[in-house]
């Protein structure tokens, strides 16, 4: 059995337990949404730091990848799309180079895609098990960020292949550092990899004006 609560601090809000309920549910069950309901989406909008428009690109570049990348890897392969801001991120395992040549090429023939970036494995695919611990990392980071009050959870996106945790998200240089150090001190991550856009002080401050930053001040670099 998963041990939920191995290696994580007292979470102070409801919100972080729902996100590890949240992140083994969608991992068990195929990637499929779950709906919380228009105001509780409505609010995750908003908060993000994508403007609306990228936001709805990343979700057509999403189901694109996911649709696309798979047939040319091959029944073997086990490719994992993630689309923040229009960069993608591959993760997962291929059978072969032919094939993670081949998913990139083909993530960046994506209409809309500005840059690919290819972490993908020769190995074979990962055991659900693998994948069901994966999840429960997931769910252990994003609850630290939730509970961490100078930093913006829903800023930054978290994946999780093979204790290998990559994030991403438009953060300051002290927000990634900050986010980083959370996670490696988080029980069951091997390693962490920064997928960030950078942005300065002064457009954090631009950014700040929903009520999930506004109570915080930029993170010292």
């Amino acid at each position: 059995m998963i041990d939920l609560n191995r290696g994580l601090k007292v979470v102070r809000r409801p919100m972080a337990v729902a996100l590890i309920c949240g992140a083994v549910l969608v991992s068990l069950q195929g990637c499929v949404g779950i709906m919380v309901g228009g105001a509780v989406v409505g609010t995750l909008a908003a908060t993000d730091r994508r403007t609306l428009g990228a936001q709805t690109e990343d979700k057509a570049i999403l189901v694109k990848g996911e649709s696309r990348i798979p047939k040319v890897v091959g029944e073997s392969g086990h490719v994992n799309v993630t689309s923040f801001n229009r960069k993608i991120l591959l993760t997962g395992e291929v059978p072969n180079e032919a094939a993670k040549a081949a998913a990139e090429q083909e993530a960046a023939a994506i209409e809309g895609v500005q840059s690919v970036v290819n972490e993908l494995i020769v190995a074979g695919a990962s055991s659900f098990t693998s994948r069901s611990n994966d999840a429960v990392i997931t769910g252990k980071v994003k609850a630290s960020f939730v509970d961490e009050k100078n930093l913006s959870a829903n800023s930054i996106k978290v994946v999780t292949e093979r204790g290998v945790v990559y994030l991403m998200g438009r953060v300051t240089q002290g927000e990634a550092n900050l986010a980083a150090e959370i996670t490696r001190g988080v029980s069951g991550v091997a390693k962490v990899v920064k997928v960030f856009e950078y942005i300065t002080d002064e457009e954090y401050r631009m950014l700040s004006t929903t009520p999930d930053t506004t109570q915080n001040a930029a993170p010292k670099k």
